[in-house]
């Protein structure tokens, strides 16, 4: 498991920690963030702009457009890398 530091400002709320897992032998990821109580199953063959609009329209029920936006690029990127 990694955390990543986000540092993403949700209104007078400062989301920092990104929990990301991977299972490599079931080949997907999986990324919890409990400030916003989140979490997303993310299966390796999601092409990237879907995962993203997937990612900003299941966080911004949860925090304001803004936010979910700069965290849903974010956690791509992560994701992209492991």
């Amino acid at each position: 498991m990694k955390i990543r530091k986000a540092n993403v400002h949700n209104q007078d709320q400062l989301i920092t920690n990104v929990y990301i897992y991977e299972n490599k032998q079931q080949e997907f990821s999986m990324v919890a963030i409990p400030e916003i109580e989140w979490s997303v199953t993310i299966p390796y063959v999601e092409e990237r702009v879907e995962l993203e609009l997937r990612l900003k329209s299941s966080l911004v029920q949860r925090i304001d457009p803004l936010a979910a936006e700069e965290l849903s690029s974010k956690i791509v990127q992560w994701t992209g890398e492991m």
